[in-house]
C-alpha cells in the first residue's frame, strides 16, 4: 500500500516526497489506519520495520487536522535509551520539515544547561516531549512540567522498558496524564509484563502482530567455535577483508569494550568505543564519527543494539555470546537494515557453547561453524552437552540434543540529508530531514 492512499493532510505529504517515502512496510499498513481512527493500540514489531513511522506518521496528521494548544505539551514518546529517544527526535524533525510542529527531547548525561532547555521547552509547550522515564520522572518530581493537556501517549520499545525496571516509573507518569488519551504501545516481543502493562493503561486496543522476532532474511549468520585467546585475532582477520565496511562488535561487559577497544587500537584500527561510562557528548562524537565514515569500527555495549538505527551496517560481530535470543536478534538485527545484506558473526567459546545452543534451538536453527584461520591454531570441537554453562538464561535448562557440525565455510560475504531549519519555538536547536522508511 502506497502513503498517498492512506489520506494524509497535504502538507505532511509533501514531506513524505521528499523524503522519498512512497511504499508502507506491513507494520505502518497495520498500525496506521488504527492510530488515524483514535484509538489505543499495542503493536508487536521488531527494530527496523519502520514502526517509528507507523505511530508518528497517523499521529502527526491528527494534530494537523485537529491543532493543538501551542502552550502545553500535547505528546509524550517513551524511549529506554537517550540513543532511541535522539533517533526517534531525529527522524520526527524530518517528517515535521513543513510542519508547524515542534519537539523536545528529554534525557539525561548532559550538563546542567541542557536541563534547563528541556525544562523551558516543556514549559512553554511542545507538540511532542521524546524522553526517557527517569529523566522524565526528575522533571515531573520537581513539578517542571504540565501534562494535563496530552493528547498522545507513546511507548516504544516498552519490553525494553521493562527489563530496565521502569515499570513503575511508566504508571508514575501515566497517573501524571489525562484519561481521555490515545495510548500507543509498541514492542520487540510480547511476555506477560506487557500484556500486564497494556491492560492497566490502554483502553480496549487492537491488537498488531507483525511477525515472531527474528533475524532479517538479508543477515548471513555464521559463528566462529573459538578459545577465547583466538577472538582478537579472529578480529583482526576478519577486518582484512573487510577494511572499507562498516563493523559493530558488540559485547556483555563494558569492561571487555574498553580491553577489545584498547587491543584493537594497539593493532593500528580506527576504532570507537560506546559504553554507559561515557558522557553524552563523547557518545555522540563516536557516534557521529560512525555514522560518517570517519571511523568504520565501533565497539559497543548493549545499549547500541537498540539505541540506534544506522542503515549502512555491512557486519556484526558478536564478541561474546549473548544472553538470551532476544539479546542475539537486536545485536544482529544492526546489519541488513533497508532491504540491505549484512553479515552478523558469532565468537562462541568453550564456556558459552550450551549459552549459543539454547539461541539455535530458539531460531529453530543450526547457525553455519564457520572455518578458523590457519595461522590462529586448532578450534575447539562444538560439543554444546559437553560444556554447559553456568548461566542457563531466559530459557532454562530443556533437553537438548547435539546439531551436527556444518561443514565449514569462510565468512566472506559481502546519511541522512537535508538543509537545517529550525522549528523549534525555543530556537536552539538545527534540523533536517531523514531519508529512510525503516527506521525503528
Amino acid at each position: 500500500m502506497k502513503f498517498e492512499e492512506i489520506g494524509f493532510e497535504d502538507a505532511l505529504m509533501e514531506g513524505l516526497e521528499t523524503m522519498n517515502f512512497k511504499e508502507m512496510t506491513p507494520v505502518q499498513e497495520q498500525a496506521i489506519p488504527v492510530i488515524m481512527e483514535g484509538r489505543d493500540i499495542i503493536a508487536c514489531a521488531q527494530t527496523g520495520t519502520g514502526k517509528t513511522a507507523a505511530y508518528l506518521l497517523p499521529v502527526l496528521n491528527r494534530m494537523l487536522k485537529n491543532p493543538q494548544n501551542p502552550d502545553y505539551v500535547n505528546a509524550i514518546i517513551m524511549s529506554p535509551t537517550r540513543e532511541l529517544a535522539q533517533q526517534i527526535d531525529q527522524q520526527l524533525e524530518g517528517f515535521t520539515y513543513f510542519l508547524p510542529i515542534c519537539s523536545v527531547a528529554v534525557y539525561g548525561g548532559n550538563d546542567a544547561s541542557a536541563w534547563e532547555q528541556q525544562k523551558k521547552a516543556m514549559q512553554l509547550g511542545a507538540d511532542f516531549v521524546i524522553a526517557t522515564p527517569g529523566r522524565l520522572i526528575s522533571h515531573i518530581s520537581l513539578e517542571n512540567v504540565d501534562f494535563s493537556h496530552v493528547q498522545y501517549f507513546i511507548l516504544d520499545e516498552a519490553d525494553r522498558m521493562l527489563d530496565m525496571g521502569f515499570y513503575d516509573d511508566i504508571i508514575q507518569i501515566v497517573n501524571k496524564l489525562p484519561k481521555t488519551r490515545q495510548t500507543i504501545m509498541f514492542s520487540a516481543t510480547m511476555p506477560a509484563k506487557i500484556k500486564k502493562l497494556a491492560e492497566t493503561i490502554l483502553n480496549n486496543p487492537a491488537f498488531v502482530t507483525i511477525a515472531i522476532s527474528k533475524p532479517a532474511e538479508g543477515i548471513f549468520q555464521g559463528a566462529y567455535i573459538c578459545y577465547e585467546p583466538q577472538k582478537l585475532g579472529l578480529i583482526k582477520s576478519i577486518l582484512k577483508e573487510k577494511k572499507d565496511e562498516k563493523v559493530i562488535v558488540f559485547s556483555s561487559s563494558k569492561l571487555m569494550v574498553k580491553e577489545v577497544t584498547r587491543n584493537l587500537r594497539r593493532m593500528g584500527l580506527p576504532v570507537g568505543e560506546m559504553h554507559s561510562d561515557l558522557e553524552q557528548a563523547d557518545r555522540d562524537a563516536v557516534m557521529l564519527d560512525f555514522k560518517n565514515g570517519k571511523i568504520n569500527l565501533l565497539v559497543a555495549t548493549d545499549i547500541v543494539a537498540r539505541g540506534i538505527d544506522i542503515d549502512d551496517i555491512d557486519m556484526v560481530i558478536n564478541y561474546d555470546v549473548p544472553h538470551d535470543a532476544e539479546d542475539y536478534i537486536h545485536r544482529i538485527g544492526r546489519t541488513a537494515r533497508a532491504n540491505r545484506e549484512g553479515s552478523g558473526i558469532t565468537f562462541v567459546s568453550e564456556q558459552e557453547q550450551e549459552k549459543f545452543f539454547r539461541i539455535e534451538r530458539f531460531l529453530n536453527k543450526q547457525i553455519e561453524k564457520l572455518q578458523m584461520p590457519a595461522d590462529l591454531g586448532e578450534a575447539p570441537a562444538y560439543d554444546p552437552k559437553a560444556h554447559p554453562s553456568q548461566n542457563r538464561g531466559r530459557f532454562g535448562n530443556s533437553n537438548r540434543r547435539r546439531p551436527g557440525n556444518n561443514q565449514n565455510r569462510s565468512s566472506n560475504n559481502s546519511s541522512r540529508q537535508g538543509g537545517p531549519r529550525n522549528n523549534n519555538r525555543n530556537g536552539d536547536r538545527p534540523r533536517r530531514p531523514s531519508q529512510d522508511n525503516s527506521n525503528s
